[in-house]
């Protein structure tokens, strides 16, 4: 009887479980390193409260943007697609199609209630790609991503209203007046958000905009790394630059602490699963040298590379009771896995038409993870530049012309080019560079890359 009777509870337990899915929190830094975090390796700018994230989660070694910039970033994390069948490929004012079906318009199909605070950078103001035409119920924060390198904007929005800021910019993206920083009103949104009555679960898509750069004030004044103050970096012998980047960090890793202490205030924590990354290697802008701080690890790269200097992060999940506390996998995936891993949580129907996988049964230490047979990214700065991830090979190509090959096994900070020795792997690499990918309107490859193809 005894034995009947803790079969049925686990089956009401099943079923509630069934029936009321996870909270999902994604929180995206902007421009935060593999290696700029204590849990990753850093040893000077301080992390604590996202290193006890990590050590009450999973941590994983193996994870990768969707980009090597913002908005094709943004865009393969909210659709499921690789830069080869995105909409969004590249930093360019090229609004979101109402076509795409992204991660809220999924999970709304569940009853979730969906949110976006902080930056969006995949639509213009009134364009069919704002949030709240993408499944977002709420929005605030930025929607142009230029106008996100200013950390003290004189307007931001709430939905698809102006609400303007006590602020004051010229108009040339650095402030004259600088009362209220954004990020700090993200924070406190957020906070918000998770101490309202929820009747049902909810999607929180907290997209921060530390440690970014404001390029506009360091173009014009040589520090673009806009922080209230250096706490707790103000007396360290560093250039003014190097203290706003690492007091920026803190500042985030503060916030992330702040909300997940919110979440156990409100008896939200056992049932909302948080995961934390950044949308792409760490930058070399507003004068931060990445190199100072090791920002990237022992990685080679930085943004815009394709190395993985560029596009590893870090990428920690928590849920506690479901993720194992203090695990690490070295899972290989992406930004594109979230939008089937969220769908799996949530017991939704992803589309058809989408390069990601669902990672869920390894956040849940379960057996038959798929595994992809390959990841792929294309970039159009300075060029055509394309990269596959595939096994143990990294494979960089530029302009259908120069190739780079790498064995990530033996040679993880991609240094030394076995293209020479390998000629079969490039061949399998080339084939899956030119199969990849489908032609964009908006993002066709460029003529000089094209006349080497012929």
């Amino acid at each position: 009887m005894r034995r009947l009777a803790c079969a049925l509870v686990a089956l009401c337990g099943l079923a509630a479980q069934a029936e009321t899915p996870p909270n999902i929190i994604y929180i995206m830094a902007d421009d935060l390193g593999y290696g700029d975090l204590g849990c990753y390796g850093q040893n000077t700018i301080k992390t604590p409260y996202i290193d006890a994230m990590a050590s009450e989660g999973m941590r994983f070694t193996q994870a990768y943007a969707g980009s090597t910039v913002c908005a094709p970033s943004r865009c393969a994390l909210m659709t499921g697609k690789h830069t080869g069948q995105a909409y969004v490929r590249g930093n360019v004012l090229v609004p979101l199609a109402d076509s795409e079906v992204t991660v809220a318009e999924v999970l709304k199909t569940r009853g979730y209630d969906t949110a976006l605070i902080g930056k969006w950078g995949i639509a213009e103001p009134g364009t069919e790609g704002v949030p709240n035409k993408q499944g977002f119920d709420y929005f605030f924060g930025y929607l142009n991503q230029m106008h996100a390198h200013n950390y003290y904007p004189d307007y931001l929005w709430r939905n698809e209203e102006k609400v303007t800021l006590d602020n004051v910019d010229p108009g040339d993206g650095v402030s004259t007046v600088t009362k209220t920083y954004s990020h700090d009103l993200f924070a406190q949104e957020a906070l918000d958000y998770v101490a309202r009555e929820h009747d049902k679960p909810f999607f929180l898509y907290l997209a921060l905009t530390l440690p970014h750069a404001n390029n506009e004030r360091g173009g014009k004044e040589g520090n673009g790394m806009e922080v209230p103050d250096l706490a707790p970096y103000e007396d360290n012998d560093w250039p003014a630059p190097q203290k706003g980047h690492a007091a920026m960090i803190t500042r985030l890793d503060r916030d992330v602490g702040r909300l997940m202490q919110a979440l156990k205030d409100h008896g939200l924590d056992e049932n909302t699963i948080v995961f934390f990354t950044s949308d792409n290697g760490p930058h070399a802008e507003g004068g931060a040298k990445p190199e100072f701080f090791r920002s990237a690890g022992d990685l080679n790269g930085k943004k815009r590379d394709l190395t993985d200097g560029g596009i590893k992060v870090p990428m920690i999940v928590r849920w506690p009771g479901h993720v194992e506390a203090g695990s690490e996998s070295d899972l290989v995936w992406a930004f594109w896995d979230f939008l089937p891993t969220a769908a799996a949580l949530a017991d939704a129907e992803p589309p058809k038409d989408i390069n990601g996988i669902s990672v869920l049964p390894t956040l849940l230490g379960q057996e038959g993870q798929q595994q992809h047979d390959y990841l792929y990214w294309e970039f159009f700065e300075g060029g055509f530049l394309q990269g596959v991830r595939m096994k143990n090979w990294k494979g960089i190509r530029r302009d259908f012309r120069r190739f780079e090959l790498y064995d990530l096994n033996a040679d993880p900070g991609e240094k030394t080019n076995v293209a020479d020795e390998h000629p079969e792997v490039v061949n399998q690499i080339a084939g899956i560079m030119d199969q990849a990918r489908t032609d964009s309107e908006h993002f066709p490859i460029p003529e000089k890359a094209l006349r080497n193809k012929k």
